[in-house]
């Protein structure tokens, strides 16, 4: 295969004309090398065609004499200038076309940038609202707490010193965190005060250590994951002496507990004594109640996105 000789003069002349090589040398190949005329009106019947600015091949060269020029009439010029205005528009139309295509695409693309961003302000906003909610329902459980308190203690002096004030003044007392139901429970059957004081002990010491290590959540996870194990052997074995004592030189311990401020207090408070180099919780000394409570609160602090936020 090869590039069809041609001739050279009309090559040329064409090509001063602005066509570009391969499609003149298609237009001479194919209107039979006689005229430029001959060769434009092929360029103008075949513009449309995908292969029109590609280099033809063919088997066998044709010898065309190319000593020969013909004259390029108005009429031809004329052709050709209409020929490469077509062109022209062709290319300016599409042109035009990608423009507007990229400009839709642009909008498309503002748009689907201000959703995002109307989205994650709407997240952001229920975030907030979340958060202040629940700040808002922690303080009303603590200033019911405070007030249940202080009731405990009023009960726990009357009961101390045989003296029972009126039923009035008692029922004037208001347990905000509290139901009707619960309210009478409570002056009912009064529950030890020391169980109330170390709960919140337990609590305020794991609120402490998140409020601490507050860029490590990772960290704080696992340690409130490793006391939670040490409390629950204990309640579920608790005549099991091998579980109510707790080396203080265990890696394992150390990495996860003695070394987040907070994590081995929070044992003492569950009943754990130092001896040596051990944690022990005498037998004796084991109250499942306030074990089970501690639990209770390290579910809490796992459990509860909101857990330490306040502080009390």
């Amino acid at each position: 295969m090869a590039v069809p000789k041609v001739n050279e003069m009309l090559l040329q002349d064409l090509e001063e004309m602005g066509f570009p090589r391969p499609r003149a040398t298609r237009a001479l190949y194919y209107s039979g090398n006689k005229s430029l005329e001959d060769a434009i009106i092929w360029t103008i019947d075949h513009e449309n065609d995908p292969d029109i600015d590609v280099m033809p091949l063919v088997d066998v060269d044709i010898d065309i004499d190319s000593s020969q020029s013909f004259p390029i009439t108005e009429e031809i010029r004329i052709k050709a200038h209409k020929l490469r205005e077509q062109e022209r528009t062709k290319k300016e139309e599409e042109l035009k076309r990608l423009e507007r295509e990229r400009e839709k695409e642009r909008i498309q693309a503002g748009k689907r940038v201000l959703e995002v961003k109307r989205i994650a302000e709407e997240n952001e906003r229920q975030r907030n609202l979340a958060l202040r909610k629940a700040e808002k329902e922690e303080e009303k459980r603590a200033r019911g707490k405070v007030l249940q308190k202080l009731e405990q203690d009023k009960i726990n002096r009357r009961s101390k010193h045989g003296s029972i004030l009126p039923m009035e003044n008692v029922a004037n007392v208001r347990l905000e965190a509290t139901t009707l139901e619960q309210q009478d429970k409570i002056l009912q059957k009064p529950k030890p005060v020391y169980t109330t004081e170390k709960v919140d002990y337990l609590r305020e010491c794991l609120r402490s250590l998140k409020r601490k290590h507050q860029a490590e959540q990772g960290r704080v996870r696992k340690a409130f994951e490793t006391l939670l194990i040490y409390v629950r052997n204990v309640v579920k074995n608790p005549n099991n002496e091998k579980y109510r004592k707790i080396r203080l030189s265990n890696p394992l311990f150390q990495e996860r507990v003695a070394s987040m401020n907070g994590g081995v207090e929070f044992l003492e408070l569950c009943g754990f004594e130092r001896i040596g180099d051990l944690l022990y919780l005498p037998h004796e000394k084991t109250d499942i109640t306030l074990l089970n409570s501690a639990g209770a609160v390290l579910n809490s602090a796992m459990t509860n996105p909101f857990f330490g936020l306040l502080s009390t």
